[in-house]
């Protein structure tokens, strides 16, 4: 290979890296902007209709969880060392089933299904947590580092 070649393909992730975080800055500014506006739905069903439709109410208090925790997660992905962290998506994918149950509760047979992926969701959690959270070859690797 030339040698301009290896230096683009050593430069190419640190290109993709950047345009990476760009991306998700510009994304983390619209989540930002789009909770904002929850807060403002929020205010604006208190105080001109009161809580008449809880339903709404309460599909609207799950999407501002929704933006949060998105906003979260890219907030975790910069503090972890550009990764995100699984259970992070796991918080999403729960908050999001217990919305449709909530907003779309027509079908007994999605319901159940919804309730179905939620629990396998929490086992999913249960199971991240109680396993280590290195590999055991990282952890073999570092103890070795240390007795040298």
């Amino acid at each position: 290979m030339s040698r301009k070649f290896t230096y683009v393909l050593k430069k190419a992730p640190t290109f993709f890296q950047l345009v990476l975080n760009v991306s998700l800055l510009f994304l983390a500014a619209i989540l930002s902007f789009l909770l904002v506006q929850e807060l403002f739905a929020f205010s604006y069903i208190i105080w001109t209709d009161g809580v008449n439709d809880y339903k709404e109410f309460l599909a609207r208090i799950l999407i501002f969880f929704l933006y949060f925790e998105f906003i979260a997660m890219i907030v975790k992905y910069f503090k972890e060392d550009y990764h995100f962290p699984l259970r992070y998506f796991m918080y999403i994918g729960i908050t999001a089933m217990v919305r449709l149950i909530i907003v779309d509760y027509d079908e007994p047979i999605d319901t159940l299904i919804y309730s179905l992926v939620i629990l396998v969701l929490i086992i999913g959690y249960f199971i991240m947590n109680i396993t280590p959270r290195e590999r055991p070859e990282v952890n073999a690797l570092l103890k070795r580092e240390k007795e040298d």
